[in-house]
C-alpha cells in the first residue's frame, strides 16, 4: 500500500459542551428568579434604573450535587442495625447553622449569587401571566400598526421578491419528473415569486390613570412602593399593548396631571385629599376618553392618611368613576405602624365587581398587587 490511513470518531458532544453548561445554568438562574419574583420586582437596582441596563440580581447559590464533608465528623443519620421496624426513627440531621444567642456558629451559611439580567428579560417573566382585565371592543378602534405580509407564492414578480427555497423546488421536481434528479439548471418557469399584502392591526383603545398620592404623610417608604408598582405597569402596559395611553396625576391635596418624568422622580407636602384625583380624573375622562371609545382603567395608590371628612366624598367619586371605567383599582401602603384607615373602612360600603383593593405591606408585595390588579380574563381581547 502506498499509504496509511486513519479512521478516527470524535465525540463532537464535548466541542457543545461550553455551550450547554451555559445554557442549563441560564435555565437554572430563570427559575431561580422566577421562583423569588416577589422579591427581585422591588430591588431597588431595578427601579432606580434607566430601564435599559443590565441589572444584578440576588439569588441563592446554584449549587450542584456534591458530597459535603461532615464538620463535626458524627455518624450518618439514617444508618440502622438491620433490625428496624416500619416507623422507627434511626436518627435526625443536626440542626444547620447557629441560632440566636449561640455566638458565632460553626456551620455553613446560605451562598448568594448575584446573576446578571436585562430589564426586557426580567419584564417577560413578569407579565408573563398579565392583562388589562375587563378589555372590550371599542366602536373606533385605533390603528395600532401596519405591516408587509408576504401571503403568497406567483411565477412572476420582480427579482428582489425571487423565493429562492421555493424555487430551487421546482427545478428538482421538474428534473425528477424528466428522469434527471437532482438540480441541473433553473429555468424561467421555476422561478417563484414572493407576493404581499399591506395589513392593518386595530386594537381596543384603552386609556390608564395612574394616581398617586404625594403628600406630606407619605414618606420615602410609601412613595418607593407606590413607584415601584407605577414602575412595572407602565412598562407592562407598553410591552404588552401597542396603544394604551397613560396619564400621570399627582396629588396632596390638590391634584394635577404631570409628566411621566415629574411623575417618577418629583416629591410634594402638605395634606391629603384624596377626592381631588378622582375628580381630575373624571374631568379628564369627560374631556378626552369617551368611554365609548376608550376601555378605562383607573388606579390609586395612597397610605389612607386621607381627611376624615373627605371620605364619604371620596366614595361617591369613586362609584362616579365606576360608571365608566372598566376597572378601578385602589392601593393602600401600611407604613411602619400598621393600622386601618378611615379611607379603607369606607371603602368598604363599595359592592362593585370592577373595584379592586389591595393592601402593601412590605416590598414583596408589589408583585402580587400587579398579579391582582391585571389579572387576564379568559373572555377578553387579548392584545396583538
Amino acid at each position: 500500500m502506498s499509504g496509511k490511513y486513519v479512521v478516527s470518531r470524535e465525540d463532537w458532544s464535548l466541542h457543545r459542551k461550553g455551550e450547554i453548561d451555559r445554557q442549563r445554568h441560564r435555565e437554572k438562574v430563570r427559575e431561580a428568579i422566577k421562583k423569588n419574583l416577589a422579591d427581585v420586582v422591588s430591588e431597588e437596582s431595578i427601579i432606580m434604573s434607566d430601564g435599559n441596563k443590565v441589572v444584578k440580581i440576588p439569588i441563592r447559590s446554584l449549587d450542584e450535587y456534591h458530597f459535603r464533608f461532615d464538620h463535626g465528623k458524627r455518624k450518618h443519620a439514617g444508618q440502622g442495625d438491620g433490625k428496624s421496624k416500619v416507623g422507627d426513627v434511626l436518627g435526625s440531621d443536626p440542626q444547620q447553622g447557629g441560632g440566636k444567642g449561640k455566638g458565632a456558629g460553626e456551620e455553613p451559611g446560605v451562598d448568594y449569587y448575584e446573576a446578571d439580567i436585562t430589564i426586557d428579560e426580567l419584564a417577560e417573566l413578569i407579565f408573563e401571566d398579565l392583562g388589562l382585565p375587563n378589555l372590550e371592543q371599542k366602536k373606533k378602534p385605533e390603528l395600532a400598526s401596519e405591516a408587509v405580509e408576504f401571503k403568497d407564492v406567483r411565477k412572476k414578480g420582480i427579482s428582489s421578491n425571487i423565493d429562492r427555497k421555493r424555487t430551487i423546488y421546482e427545478a428538482m421536481k421538474r428534473n425528477a419528473l424528466q428522469g434527471k434528479p437532482g438540480l441541473h439548471t433553473i429555468t424561467r418557469d421555476d422561478l417563484r415569486y414572493r407576493t404581499w399584502d399591506v395589513t392593518y392591526r386595530y386594537e381596543s383603545n384603552a386609556v390608564v390613570l395612574a394616581m398617586m398620592d404625594t403628600s406630606g404623610s407619605m414618606g420615602p417608604f410609601e412613595k418607593y412602593i407606590a413607584r415601584s408598582f407605577f414602575f412595572w405597569m407602565v412598562r407592562f402596559l407598553r410591552t404588552k399593548y401597542r396603544n394604551v395611553h397613560i396619564v400621570f396625576l399627582a396629588h396632596h391635596v390638590e391634584a394635577k396631571e404631570t409628566t411621566e418624568e415629574e411623575f417618577f422622580t418629583k416629591g410634594a407636602s402638605g395634606g391629603t385629599r384624596c377626592s381631588s384625583v378622582y375628580k381630575l380624573a373624571l374631568e379628564i375622562i369627560e374631556k378626552r376618553y369617551s368611554p365609548q371609545d376608550y376601555n378605562i382603567y383607573a388606579f390609586h395608590f395612597s397610605d389612607g392618611d386621607n381627611l376624615a371628612s373627605d371620605n364619604d366624598n371620596c366614595v361617591k367619586l369613586v362609584n362616579q368613576l365606576l360608571e365608566v371605567c372598566n376597572l378601578v383599582g385602589y392601593g393602600e401602603i401600611e407604613g411602619p405602624y400598621y393600622y386601618t384607615s378611615t379611607l379603607r373602612s369606607a371603602y368598604k360600603r363599595i359592592n362593585n365587581p370592577k373595584f379592586t383593593t389591595v393592601t402593601i405591606k412590605d416590598k414583596s408585595g408589589v408583585y402580587p398587587a400587579l398579579k391582582k390588579f391585571f389579572s387576564s380574563a379568559p373572555e377578553q381581547v387579548q392584545p396583538q
